[in-house]
Parts: structure tokens; C-alpha cells; sequence
């Protein structure tokens, strides 16, 4: 185990078993693995959303997309959803609830009983339940159901399905040999490192077609060291992603999926994740040209540990 490793161990505490890390620095990079490899993937969670966001940000780059693209133009969606600007859909304002579909508790349940994936849905299944779902305010509100839709518009404006876009526009230009997207447990990698819920136990993956765009997005330690210097570089696509442009709660402000805001004392640009087995944290210190990514089989958050493996990187 490396010094990057221990270090994040020990703010992570004994109950944390198997962990990914990377850390970068200007002129150093590290990346550790404990209970696994270096190139051994995990679950994103939520960190998939700021990918979508680069896809997002880089179709408009590339004009395959309008900046004031709505949803109706790229997905079969009803009526009442169809003038959604993806653009809303991207900053948590479109008005859209957090989950579509009318049977939350009992997926929830289902997550927290016997570890099932609740999101099984395929991209028609996804659609069927947007059906009776209603707008609320455009006011920021976090939203799952956005993310799913917005990655979708935008693999539709590409013609090309989410995992590909994925591929083709983030891990092949960065050389992210073990960044994927499966959509079924079928399609895991032998590397991949088996979720694990609060008390250690084996959980489904999240791997369908549905959740992808907003938490399906797999990487290692290894791959997560170069999206990082990526994300400071601003060479990965679409980077203006990181840009905060709308203000979120009370301090942040929220670029295409990236929040940023203060952390410990400096201003960080991140998101984190949670799974039913994982719990993801990737966040850049722009003004000190470090970041962080820590990712770890559990439900216990890392939040913390990597807000402050950030911090100390900035310090040093």
C-alpha cells in the first residue's frame, strides 16, 4: 500500500475495505488501490452525471446539438416535458422530480432489503414512465430523471447509444483503458470490483440502460489519475462543463452537472455518488492545480476523506 493509500485509510476509517484512489499535483501523480488493482473498475454513481455533462457540453461544441436544444427534439417524450431545455436538464432547473415513475418505496425497498439494483429500466421503459409526471418550479432541484434524459437527448442527437458516446468522445482521446459503461450485469468487466452495502454485504451492480447517463459510468484508480489532469488541463472534451453558470443552494453554483463551491476552505469544483453498493467523491482545486478522486465498495460515505486528501494535496 502506498503513502496516497494509508493516507486515505485512515480518514476513511477500518470499515472502508476496498478503496480506490488518485491524486494529482502539479508534476505528480498518484493512484493507489486497496482490496483491488489500480486498473480494476467501480461504480461512478452520480459522478457519471458530470461525464454527461462533458457529452453535453461537447455536442454543442461540435453543433450536433443547439445551445437551446429542447428535449421534445431528441426524445419521445410527452407533450408537458417536451420544451424542457436540455440546458435546465444539465444545471438541476428543469422543474423535473428527482425519480420518475409511481412505485419509489417499493424499489427503495428493494434496494435496502436484498440489495437490488432499483433501477432496471431500458430507455423505452424509462420513457413509458414520464407519463403523468408533472413540472414543478424551475428552480434548482436535484434530479436523476433529468440526468437520465439528458444524456439520452444527446446520444440521440448523436445517434450513437450512451456507452459509445462514452467511448468515443472521454476514455479513447484521454487513453481511459478501463472507463465503460455496461448495461447489464452480463456486460461487467472481469476487473470489476463487486459492490458492497453497509454491512459488507454483495449488492447488484447498477449496470442498465435507463441509469446509465446519471450513474452508470464505471473507471478505475488508474483512469480516474488521468481524468483528473483532464478536468485541470481542460483537455478533456466539452471541459467548459466545469464552468459554474447557475447558482445552487446556498453557496454553490452548477455548471453542466459540476458543482462548485467552498470546501475546507478553498473552492472546489466536484460531485460525489452513492450507489447501492459504492460511494464515489471527484473533486478539482483549480487554484492549486490538484484533485482528487476516491472511490470506495461501500454505502458509508467518502465525502469527507476526499474533501480532505484535497485540501492536504493543496497544502503540500
Amino acid at each position: 500500500m502506498s503513502a496516497l493509500g494509508e493516507e486515505a485509510g485512515e480518514l476513511l476509517g477500518p470499515k472502508h475495505t476496498t478503496y480506490v484512489v488518485a491524486r494529482v499535483a502539479p508534476g505528480d501523480t498518484e493512484v493507489d488501490a486497496v482490496g483491488a488493482g489500480v486498473h480494476d473498475d467501480v461504480e461512478l454513481g452520480s459522478v457519471s452525471k458530470g461525464v454527461t455533462g462533458f457529452l453535453w457540453r461537447d455536442a454543442v461544441a461540435r453543433g450536433t446539438l443547439a445551445e437551446d436544444a429542447r428535449l421534445g427534439e431528441h426524445l419521445a417524450v410527452p407533450q408537458a416535458l417536451a420544451d424542457i431545455r436540455l440546458s435546465a436538464l444539465a444545471t438541476h432547473t428543469s422543474g423535473l422530480p428527482r425519480l420518475a415513475g409511481g412505485d419509489v418505496l417499493r424499489r427503495t425497498w428493494a434496494l435496502w432489503r436484498a440489495g437490488r439494483n432499483p433501477y432496471r429500466e431500458d430507455l423505452a421503459g424509462l420513457l413509458a414512465q414520464l407519463d403523468g409526471v408533472e413540472l414543478g418550479k424551475p428552480r434548482p432541484a436535484y434530479s436523476n430523471l433529468g440526468f437520465q434524459l439528458l444524456g439520452h437527448a444527446v446520444s440521440s442527437a448523436a445517434a450513437t447509444p450512451y456507452p459509445d458516446l462514452v467511448a468515443q468522445r472521454i476514455a479513447e482521446p484521454l487513453g481511459l483503458v478501463d472507463t465503460y459503461v455496461p448495461l447489464a450485469p452480463a456486460q461487467l468487466r472481469p476487473g470489476a470490483v463487486a459492490p458492497r452495502n453497509r454491512a459488507g454485504r454483495v449488492v447488484e451492480p447498477w449496470a442498465n440502460e435507463a441509469i446509465a447517463p446519471a450513474g452508470g459510468v464505471r473507471a478505475s484508480a488508474a483512469d480516474l489519475a488521468v481524468l483528473l489532469r483532464a478536468m485541470l488541463d481542460r483537455t478533456v472534451a466539452g471541459a467548459d462543463a466545469l464552468e459554474p453558470s447557475t447558482p445552487f443552494g446556498r453557496s454553490m453554483r452548477i455548471g453542466a452537472g459540476w458543482l462548485t463551491g467552498p470546501m475546507l476552505r478553498r473552492t472546489v469544483t466536484w460531485h460525489n455518488g452513492g450507489t447501492g453498493g459504492f460511494r464515489s467523491f471527484v473533486g478539482i482545486d483549480r487554484d492549486h492545480g490538484v484533485g482528487v478522486a476516491l472511490v470506495s465498495a461501500s454505502t458509508r460515505s467518502v465525502d469527507g476523506a476526499g474533501a480532505r486528501l484535497l485540501a492536504e494535496a493543496g497544502d503540500a
